[in-house]
């Protein structure tokens, strides 16, 4: 079986209104879509989110890097393809808008090869949960005159509609106001149910991270994510060593070698690698296999439609996280095909690779290109 097309187009989408986290505001969201076809006429399908501005880097370099290594190709050669792919890209890339390509060309040859086996991709993989896996839902952020009690009600909701966990955003603000939020969301939800922080890379160094985190112990988070820069690996590390609150981070990190060095330096408590970041599934595997060696869970970041699969193909594998308010993440969109939601976990999807499908209506009503 051999790929005999591969394409790739970038959609803008935007959001409601505008959302802001720790570092960033944002009106939009950019995603990257590829979709390959074999000589069977079966077509796999990758997807990532490009950023909030100049998406069309990923959907660039998958046209213009990558593609040409790829069809024609068979497709039972994937881990080679890995190779091959990561090597032409060592000038480019390594990381970023490159991996990311790689990333999603990666996923849709998963896709591809589960559909030509007629069996939905995690058990293609080797299942080990077989109906739902844990999710989180994920919110929390930062927002126009959203006051404390506004967010705890956003998070209390969560729980209405059957979550068991819940993800909020800290670091926008100094930590002693930050802390008002934090125990507003506390209070409303109990002490029973885990609540995730996530500070997307807020504060500069260690020291400030630890002072901060240390504002919110009381309220019990299930983690602090992100706390520092993805590559302050050191700094990450003098935290874990000097709180109590779990360290998670991972999902800005590529390749096997950058979570090599957050397991080598105890630099997390909890990874977090995204498929459509760090190398795509085949990566993604590898970065869950070290982490099961170093008796480390893995929490994958988001695109829950790709993550439902691999967490319920790996044992260490724990919380998928769900967004359940598309006005914050509207990749789902783009899709005619959604996630069922079942008393808080997710159902996996049962048919043939990822079980997605493109709404190809509102992928022409986004895109800012065509099919290429």
């Amino acid at each position: 079986m051999r790929v005999t097309r591969l394409e790739a187009r970038t959609c803008v989408v935007p959001l409601q209104k505008p959302i802001a986290f720790s570092t960033r505001r944002l009106a939009e969201r950019q995603f990257t879509l590829v979709r390959l076809r074999l000589d069977t006429d079966v077509e796999g399908l990758g997807f990532c989110y490009s950023g909030h501005t100049a998406g069309h880097l990923v959907t660039d370099a998958v046209r213009d890097l990558l593609k040409g290594i790829v069809v024609g190709r068979e497709i039972e050669d994937i881990a080679e393809l890995w190779e091959v792919m990561y090597r032409e890209a060592l000038l480019h890339g390594r990381r970023g808008a490159v991996l990311r390509a790689m990333s999603i060309i990666d996923i849709a040859l998963w896709d591809a090869v589960a559909k030509q086996a007629q069996m939905p991709l995690y058990r293609f993989l080797g299942a080990c949960q077989r109906e739902t896996v844990p999710a989180y839902a994920s919110g929390g952020y930062y927002g126009d005159g959203k006051i404390p009690s506004d967010l705890a009600r956003e998070m209390d909701g969560y729980l209405s509609r059957g979550f068991r966990a819940v993800k909020m955003k800290v670091g926008r603000l100094s930590p002693r106001e930050d802390a008002v939020r934090v125990r507003a969301v506390r209070e409303a939800l109990g002490v029973e149910i885990p609540l995730f922080l996530d500070a997307n890379n807020a504060w500069p160094e260690a020291s400030v991270a630890i002072t901060a985190i240390r504002c919110f112990a009381e309220y019990a988070p299930g983690w602090i994510e992100e706390p520092l820069m993805p590559d302050d690996i050191n700094g990450h590390a003098e935290i874990v060593r000097n709180v109590d609150v779990p360290v998670a981070t991972g999902e800005i990190h590529g390749t096997r070698w950058d979570f090599a060095l957050l397991v080598e330096r105890k630099a997390a408590s909890v990874l977090q690698p995204d498929a459509t970041v760090c190398g795509g599934i085949s990566e993604w595997r590898r970065i869950a296999a070290m982490a099961a060696a170093a008796k480390l869970p893995v929490a994958p970041h988001w695109v829950p439609e790709v993550h439902v699969h691999l967490v319920a193909a790996t044992p260490n594998g724990t919380w998928v996280e769900y967004f359940p308010d598309e006005s914050v993440i509207n990749l789902a969109r783009l899709f005619q095909t959604s996630l069922e939601v079942r008393q808080g976990e997710l159902v996996v999807p049962q048919g043939p690779g990822l079980g997605v499908a493109l709404d190809e209506s509102r992928v022409n009503q986004y895109a800012v290109d065509a099919w290429g």
